[in-house]
């Protein structure tokens, strides 16, 4: 998944992104409000994560601006971070069209919690574990595995295997471009040319297909989850 971390704090804002990366999110970094502003005017994330006390356009300014019809990422959830604990600033922040607010300090632990309800949210989706036939990846627990003869078994991953996989899983039964699943990998910092991610598709192929999932090539797209036709006996 795609984040724009919006903080001012270059110490708190390196902390976040080092635990968001970990955690799998590929995360893009500005400092101000107005360049995030600008950003968005082009480029779609996944999730914003957006500081309230940023210099100048501050992150109430900034939420009010990303929800206008003009912009891109419109539709896109807003986490509010702040030091601010007041009654009204959180009203505010929510009235302005932000979707949660977590006030510092805080714990990863609980963001990574809120990020993945928000993703659910905007997604359609109500759990945390998201499915496809017999595949199954628990997102707060970080674990892939296969319903095979009654009995899970586990999928190992690699985090950009669990990227790619996610992605496609969250749009499941619609078809992923190439070019999501690129903006899903990599931030702004990385590169990763469009060959990447076909490596990437053809070693999710090798573990899923033995569990009845294949991905398949959509030319001049991108891919798409199928089940597998039974073999005939």
């Amino acid at each position: 998944m795609r984040l724009l971390l919006v903080e001012d704090d270059v110490m708190v804002a390196s902390g976040i992104k080092l635990g968001l990366a970990d955690a799998g999110y590929a995360v893009d970094w500005v400092g101000s409000g107005e360049r995030a502003e600008e950003v968005l005017r082009t480029e779609v994330f996944d999730v914003a994560v957006i500081d309230i006390g940023l210099p100048h356009m501050d992150g109430l300014e900034l939420t009010r601006r990303l929800r206008k019809p003009e912009m891109a990422s419109r539709q896109m959830p807003v986490l509010i971070l702040t030091a601010r604990d007041a009654l009204q600033d959180r009203v505010q922040g929510l009235d302005l069209g932000a979707d949660d607010y977590m006030v510092k300090p805080f714990e990863l632990p609980e963001l990574l919690a809120r990020l993945r309800a928000l993703l659910r949210r905007s997604q359609a989706a109500t759990s945390a574990v998201l499915s496809f036939g017999p595949v199954e990846l628990d997102t707060a627990n970080r674990r892939a595995s296969a319903l095979q003869e009654g009995r899970r078994s586990t999928i190992e991953l690699g985090p950009r295997e669990w990227t790619v996989l996610e992605y496609l899983l969250m749009h499941a039964p619609k078809p992923a471009s190439k070019e999501k699943l690129l903006q899903a990998l990599t931030g702004w910092d990385k590169e990763i040319t469009p060959n990447a991610v076909e490596v990437y598709i053809s070693r999710l192929r090798g573990k899923l297909e033995p569990h009845g999932v294949a991905l398949r090539s959509i030319r001049g797209f991108g891919y798409r989850l199928e089940l597998q036709e039974p073999a005939a006996r």
